[in-house]
């Protein structure tokens, strides 16, 4: 099943790549040396891709961070050209039937192609700014039932990704964000690790995870990228040693006065329901559930959860997939109330692959929470 699922990806990849070499082949200039510089830095960049994904954990992380930055930037590239080239096709196929331009259309494929270049560098150079500076969010949200301390200062964050391209440079960016906002607690909903351990104990992160300030405690849950690693087992351990407290269909009352509800992700099909991990509880304390996959929101209402934190969606991460998880949530992304219950859907502050944010934006959150 996994190596079907590989074989099928890298045949869709293929085919997405030899479409847009061929369209750009066909789009230049026959005379001169444009061509052949075109299909070489293609194929070179396609091998880079493949190569830091396959050999990416065996490399030295400042080699290998490089590789997989080019590589996923070839992969935003490819796509959109993808859509451009076959734009143009439905035009000129079109226009072969229709006659609605001169025939031929010459040098229509080639000023398309110089035009999407353009937009396209704009957006990626748009859309790494926009993941380099996250934004904090900030919540205001009130429940009806007592804090002991009126109020509590939550930071949440989701989808670290850490391992090649979120690095422990980038992860100490993060730890003195989260610093700067002075939390009484930080709850992390899931994806902590992009998807093994091993580059993440090599660089030795938990040297910046044990900076984070937060008298209250660091919690986090499993995300479906934890269980992409042959032994997800080993990543939850470090992060335990790293001082986070992992809960996995687990609770934890914290100073006697809330709950912490931390589910296993949904990829786990044994994973516990959550009426019975809530079973016992004191009704009469706030509860804050972490899930990470945001479907079935009516289980947190029906469970009398006051807050739930999620991720996953990414908002779609790079145009136009935003649209895309709009329609395939309820809610993919931000602030929803139901019932009683606050919802909220981050969309990361890291992200998988390409380091864009292309119609999205990384974020921090700040929940202030009172009665």
């Amino acid at each position: 099943m996994k190596y079907g699922f590989f074989f099928v990806a890298l045949a869709i990849l293929l085919s997405f790549c030899g479409y847009v070499i061929a369209r750009g082949v066909q789009a230049l200039p026959s005379s001169g040396i444009y061509r052949h510089i075109y299909l070489g830095l293609m194929i070179a960049l396609f091998a880079i891709m493949i190569g830091s994904l396959i050999f990416g954990e065996s490399l030295a992380p400042t080699l290998a961070k490089t590789l997989s930055f080019a590589g996923f930037s070839f992969l935003i590239l490819v796509v959109y050209l993808f859509f451009s080239f076959l734009l143009v096709d439905i035009v000129r196929i079109s226009n072969y039937f229709l006659h609605f331009a001169p025939v031929g259309m010459a040098g229509f494929r080639l000023w398309t192609m110089a035009g999407s270049l353009v937009v396209i560098g704009v957006a990626m150079g748009v859309g790494n700014y926009k993941f380099n500076h996250p934004a904090i969010v900030t919540l205001d949200l009130s429940i009806d039932k007592p804090l002991q301390n009126k109020e509590i200062k939550i930071v949440a964050v989701s989808d670290l990704h850490l391992g090649i391209s979120i690095d422990k440079k980038r992860l100490k960016s993060y730890v003195e964000l989260i610093n700067a906002q002075k939390p009484d607690i930080v709850l992390i909903a899931g994806d902590v690790s992009d998807h093994s351990s091993k580059p993440i104990i090599r660089q030795n992160m938990g040297e910046e995870l044990r900076a984070i300030k937060a008298p209250l405690g660091v919690y986090a849950i499993s995300g479906n990228h934890e269980y992409f690693s042959a032994n997800p087992q080993a990543t939850w351990e470090y992060l335990r040693k790293s001082g986070i407290i992992v809960l996995r269909d687990s609770v934890v009352l914290v100073t006697n006065s809330f709950y912490i509800v931390g589910r296993d992700d949904r990829t786990n099909r044994e994973r516990k329901d959550l009426t019975e991990i809530v079973k016992g509880l004191d009704n009469s304390k706030p509860r804050i559930l972490l899930d990470h996959q945001p479907y079935y929101l009516e289980e947190a209402e029906q469970n009398g959860f006051d807050l739930q934190i999620s991720g996953h969606t990414h908002n779609g991460q790079i145009f136009p997939g935003n649209l895309i998880v709009k329609k395939m949530y309820e809610l993919g992304y931000g602030y929803l109330k139901k019932g009683k219950t606050h919802y909220y859907v981050s969309s990361g502050l890291g992200l998988w692959g390409p380091e864009y944010r292309i119609g999205t934006q990384s974020e921090l959150v700040v929940i202030k929470l009172k009665i």
